[in-house]
């Protein structure tokens, strides 16, 4: 059994007058279809125009929902906005103090390596002028040699024509063949002395080239070479040890670094070598003359 839902009198008196038009289609203005299935309260009055009627809260109830949404999202949206503002200051922010940072260390690098290369350039400054000295004073000595070489040849000649006036001589050519047997044993000794300081310094000198020998046993051969120099009498009479010095301070040459043969390596000790060789010859005459001339 269907029941009209109304507003007012006017639907009262329809429903007396005949039968009730909600059961039908929809008339004219202001009447509405009921759906007969809901409670009367649920209808929805689209067009009711009495003030008794509850079709409009209905409009509002949507409208409020909405309202609250398209509010809440403008207000989300404009927080989001601001945060993102505020990512993007603090990131630019970032970037810039990041940048500056870098800039700061970059310079600071660039300054270090300036000051790594000045003082690269004068230590290299230094060790060519050091080189250059070391050069000059090895030439200064070969030099220094050389001329001592050729006073010990003009003094070996002029021993060898006294020597040859001597030998005939009668008695004073005895005591001088006694006296010469006698010092050529003392030059024996020193030939053998000079023999075994000659492999020392190739040993030495070989050391000093090497890249893989420690440099201790090079310092280890100096300083014996050195002690038995300065105790060593034969070593004594030709004055080795200031020669063995200067060697040691400025004898800085080398072969190739394929070189195996130690003969090849040093200048200055092989021209000390021929020095106290030519000095041990000319001692021994000094020495003949010093007994002679005692004897006399």
């Amino acid at each position: 059994m269907s029941r009209p839902v109304g507003g007012g009198a006017g639907a009262g008196a329809g429903a007396e007058a005949g039968p009730s038009r909600g059961s039908g289609p929809a008339g004219g203005s202001g009447i509405s279809m009921n759906n007969l299935n809901d409670p009367p309260q649920w209808n929805i009055q689209p067009n009711q125009r009495n003030g008794d009627g509850d079709g409009s809260k209905w409009n509002y109830a949507l409208l409020v929902p909405m309202l609250g949404l398209a509010a809440f999202r403008w207000i989300w949206s404009r927080e989001s906005q601001k945060e993102i503002e505020k990512e993007k200051r603090d990131y630019y922010t970032r970037l810039a103090s990041l940048q500056r940072d870098l800039e700061s260390k970059y310079r600071d690098i660039i300054a270090e390596n300036r000051r790594a290369v000045a003082h690269l350039e004068l230590e290299l400054e230094k060790e060519h002028n050091r080189t250059l000295s070391y050069r000059e004073a090895l030439i200064s000595q070969s030099h220094k040699l050389v001329q001592e070489r050729r006073i010990l040849e003009q003094d070996r000649e002029k021993l060898e024509q006294e020597k040859h006036v001597l030998l005939h001589s009668g008695a004073v050519g005895a005591l001088y063949q006694s006296c010469l047997a006698k010092e050529e044993e003392w030059q024996k000794r020193a030939n053998v002395l000079l023999k075994e300081f000659e492999e020392a310094l190739k040993e030495r000198q070989e050391i000093y080239c090497s890249l893989m020998l420690p440099r201790n046993q090079r310092l280890e051969i100096e300083k014996n070479l050195l002690i038995r120099a300065a105790t060593d009498p034969v070593a004594a009479d030709i004055e080795m040890e200031s020669g063995l010095r200067e060697i040691f301070k400025h004898d800085t040459y080398c072969g190739n670094l394929l070189n195996k043969n130690k003969s090849q390596n040093g200048r200055l000790m092989w021209l000390y070598l021929r020095y106290w060789a030519l000095t041990v010859e000319l001692q021994k005459f000094k020495r003949v003359e010093k007994v002679i001339l005692e004897k006399s």
